[in-house]
């Protein structure tokens, strides 16, 4: 015997319909705002001053042609070459900062001795994760900023 279709069975299709709805924009929305703090600059109008500054820099840097490579060993240390049209940068200072990309973990200051010409080695390991690491390298009066991504 088949039950006639009746207004309880369309009130129950749409309170399951958009129940489904309203729960997967929950979780979307909880997983948006757990993974990403929403802020790229403290405040956006002075980043907008300091537009044309950053592009003068980085032209200066460019035109350094000072080139760099970064990799992370088994011990989670890092070996940053860094060359100067092509030769080994020997004698540069560098120092670096890891960030964790959602902030969960204090930033990690490094420091970089010395591993052979134009390589550097950090002064301890970075913790398990992915990092954002910002670079910097002086070299007499020179001075270069890099930022990269490890993992």
């Amino acid at each position: 015997m088949q039950r006639p279709f009746t207004g309880w069975h369309m009130t129950g299709i749409l309170i399951a319909f958009f129940g489904v709805v309203i729960a997967v924009n929950l979780t979307m929305a909880t997983f948006a705002t757990r993974t990403f703090g929403g802020k790229v600059v403290e405040n956006s109008y002075v980043a907008s001053q300091n537009f044309n500054l950053w592009l003068k820099e980085a032209r200066a840097q460019k035109a350094l042609g000072w080139s760099h490579s970064i990799a992370l060993d088994a011990r989670r240390v890092l070996t940053v070459s860094i060359s100067a049209a092509g030769a080994p940068l020997a004698g540069a200072t560098l120092r670096g900062v890891a960030r964790h990309p959602l902030g969960r973990e204090a930033e990690v200051t490094l420091r970089f001795v010395s591993a052979g010409p134009g390589r550097y080695e950090s002064d301890r390991p970075l913790p398990a994760g992915r990092w954002y690491l910002h670079l910097q390298a002086v070299h007499g009066r020179d001075e270069a900023d890099f930022i990269e991504s490890v993992q």
